[in-house]
């Protein structure tokens, strides 16, 4: 998160609103376009009531005033406006004071199809029609107030805990697997090999596994946490992690599903 990026975010005007361009508008409404059809019998209930609460445009990008109406209205939760990469410190502090982090710059053309760091479509997209449920709501919060309090070690193994659950959660369903998490639901390629790939290891949630488990950020993840019932979140965030990080830390991280990455 310290890293420097290539991309400046805008700012929001005396009017609330961010000024996009034509151009940046049409991008929004192409990557819009692709995902939501691709999501359809693959994303998890509550992420489709939550888009259908929100309704965001699909032919421009939203203005986060209309999307915090709603978090507002449903969690007590809103967006807040930030540069394209911000620290720890930074990112725990919104989250415990229910501000999710939303990186106000849209993807390059050249990067359309992928894109490491997180921008307003993974940001708005992937992850606020979660922030309009209960539960998921309530775990990101309590997540950033452990976070904010924690050591910078701590925070490394909680960072994995978010990782494989709000970045790269499965969800069983009686219908089958189906996507919770953001970084899954705004990547076309993720959204399709998460769940079909047979290369892919699904495993039973377990948050003391998912704090030990190494991760890659530039690759398909070789391994996904399936959580079995949604509301499961909600219980996690009301039992000691801290505990969990400090077992964790004992115990030491599993070996890696993957390769170490090329300097």
């Amino acid at each position: 998160m310290s890293k420097l990026s290539k991309y400046v975010s805008k700012k929001i005007d005396v009017d609330g609103l961010i000024r996009w361009s034509d151009s940046e508008n049409e991008r929004w409404r192409r990557l819009y376009e692709r995902q939501i059809k691709l999501l359809e019998g693959r994303a998890c209930e509550q992420y489709m009531h939550g888009i259908n609460l929100l309704n965001m445009p699909s032919d421009k990008i939203p203005q986060l005033k209309d999307i915090d109406a709603v978090l507002q209205a449903t969690t007590g939760w809103r967006t807040a406006a930030v540069p394209a990469l911000i620290n720890f410190t930074e990112f725990f502090t919104l989250l415990a004071n229910k501000q999710f982090p939303v990186a106000t710059f849209i993807r390059s053309e050249e990067e359309f199809d992928y894109l490491q760091e997180p921008d307003i479509f993974h940001e708005i997209f992937g992850h606020c029609p979660l922030l309009t449920n209960h539960a998921f709501a309530h775990f990101t919060h309590v997540y950033g107030k452990l976070g904010l309090a924690a050591s910078k070690e701590e925070r490394v193994f909680l960072a994995r805990l978010y990782w494989f659950t709000v970045e790269f959660g499965l969800l069983q369903t009686p219908d089958g697997l189906r996507i919770y998490g953001g970084g899954i639901l705004s990547s076309p390629g993720e959204t399709k090999y998460a769940l079909e790939s047979e290369k892919a290891q699904r495993t039973d949630f377990n948050a003391l596994d998912a704090m030990r488990t190494p991760y890659r950020i530039d690759i398909m993840q070789p391994i996904y946490y399936v959580l079995q019932n949604a509301d499961d979140l909600d219980a996690l965030a009301d039992t000691d992690l801290m505990a969990l990080v400090n077992q964790a830390k004992q115990l030491g991280l599993f070996e890696a599903q993957f390769k170490a990455k090329d300097n």
